[in-house]
């Protein structure tokens, strides 16, 4: 008997089923990772992940991460892989669509908590 072929995800159809800002969507699983799509627009809190990198591929708009010692700035078709343990901030001008992929479980705020911190295994 054979599988079922995987399904395809779209991530703009994903993108229209929410619009809320700072609230990632899962969208799929492989292994013990996460695939979430997130709006984001404005400054989020500072934090770190201790236990894990963090990865944020830009789909739409502009996205500035702030470090401690400097910054970096992604477009469309651009990522960046944020060490664990390394403080950042993003930031978003306008609102700017991401993807990020992170161990299931780790929650958005990482160390710092507060106002922003999303439910976790919210699926799109």
């Amino acid at each position: 008997m054979s599988e079922p072929a995987p399904a395809v995800i779209n991530f703009a159809e994903k993108l229209t089923g929410f619009s809320e800002h700072w609230s990632p969507r899962v969208i799929a699983e492989m292994n013990d990772y996460q695939f979430k799509l997130a709006k984001l627009q404005g400054d989020f809190v500072w934090h770190r992940h201790d236990d894990t990198d963090e990865v944020f591929v830009v789909i739409d708009g502009r996205l500035r991460i702030d470090f401690r010692d400097g910054e970096a700035v992604l477009g469309p078709g651009e990522m960046i892989v944020v060490p664990r343990g390394v403080e950042h901030r993003p930031h978003a001008d306008a609102e700017c669509q991401v993807l990020l992929v992170e161990p299931r479980g780790v929650v958005n705020t990482g160390d710092a908590g507060g106002a922003f911190t999303a439910a976790n295994d919210v699926w799109a």
